[in-house]
């Protein structure tokens, strides 16, 4: 008879072992690729900014799956499931149910009144549960989660130079800068200015994300500016190598064409980085990507919500 399910919580020192039941428990290789960054924003680049637990499911010795889950920084009654991995051959067998039991207790004893499997911004790897990952989907509902919105990712496509989202923006460039519009690589000094455009303008986590993403390794950011005034940026890698976003241009400079040549600018970036695709997360303005770099919607996630402490 196999061995019982013990659920433990995990120090972070684990980490590493984490990565690696992650690189063979995610079945979509775009994921699995990219455990390590996904272990590292949800766990110790996420605990410098709230509660963030690790648990560990065990059959004897063996670590079989492993969950990460969190503490909204913003509403403290609102707990998320940010990771659940279970390796292949010991799904459906009461692994996921246990680690996400536990879970809800871990999240109850700090206050969370509220669990939602979904991203916790700024530090996410996925909007919600993809569609895909089908134990995970069937895991949700068994345990009276309710699916109550849906997410999607679009795909731009950076594997041959005359991809439209590899598009030259030199010519927009000239045309914005007749109008005093000024395009360029966003430094550690621009960061107060886009922290404040962002909150200011746009308001939310994105500026949690930009902190991530200007003058750290493997991400960037791009902005516009007029007088020393931000009209617009975009940003890339924040939460893992092969995600754009977040971007945003000020309602005054809409349809100018900054947001395009910013999109197109990190793009590029990501294609000299080595990536063949980049993925644009949680998307918003379908219209807006498509015809600026021809993306299209490839990723559906659902996001599920469930009210614990109350039984």
């Amino acid at each position: 008879m196999d061995a019982a399910i013990t659920v433990t919580e995990l120090t972070p020192d684990l980490a590493p072992t984490v990565v690696r039941l992650c690189e063979q428990a995610l079945d979509l290789p775009e994921d699995a690729a990219e455990a390590a960054p996904i272990v590292d924003v949800l766990w110790p680049r996420a605990a410098a900014n709230r509660a963030v637990v690790g648990l560990g499911a065990y059959r004897g010795a063996d670590l079989v799956g492993v969950l990460i889950c969190s503490v909204s920084s913003t509403e403290p009654g609102i707990g998320h499931v940010d990771l659940v991995a279970v390796l292949p051959d010991q799904r459906r067998q009461g692994v996921g149910r246990a680690l996400l039991q536990r879970a809800e207790r871990v999240l109850a004893e700090r206050g969370v009144t509220e669990v939602l499997l979904a991203g916790n911004p700024p530090y996410y790897a996925w909007p919600g549960v993809d569609v895909r990952y089908t134990p995970a989907v069937c895991a949700a509902v068994a345990l009276g989660y309710e699916q109550d919105r849906t997410a999607w990712n679009m795909t731009a496509d950076l594997s041959y130079d005359g991809s439209p989202a590899l598009r030259s923006t030199e010519a927009a460039q000239r045309r914005l800068a007749d109008q005093g519009v000024t395009v360029r690589r966003a430094e550690p000094a621009d960061l107060p200015a886009l922290v404040e455009f962002a909150r200011s303008t746009f308001g939310g986590t994105w500026d949690g994300e930009l902190a991530g993403s200007v003058g750290r390794d493997g991400a960037g950011c791009h902005l516009a500016e007029r007088g020393g005034e931000v009209l617009g940026f975009a940003a890339y890698g924040s939460s893992r190598p092969s995600w754009f976003g977040p971007m945003g241009t000020a309602p005054a400079a809409e349809g100018s064409g900054i947001g395009g040549v910013l999109l197109r600018r990190c793009l590029r970036d990501q294609q000299v980085a080595g990536l063949d695709r980049a993925q644009i997360g949680w998307v918003g303005p379908v219209a807006f990507y498509s015809g600026s770099a021809g993306a299209r919607i490839e990723r559906v996630f659902f996001l599920y919500r469930r009210a614990i402490g109350a039984e």
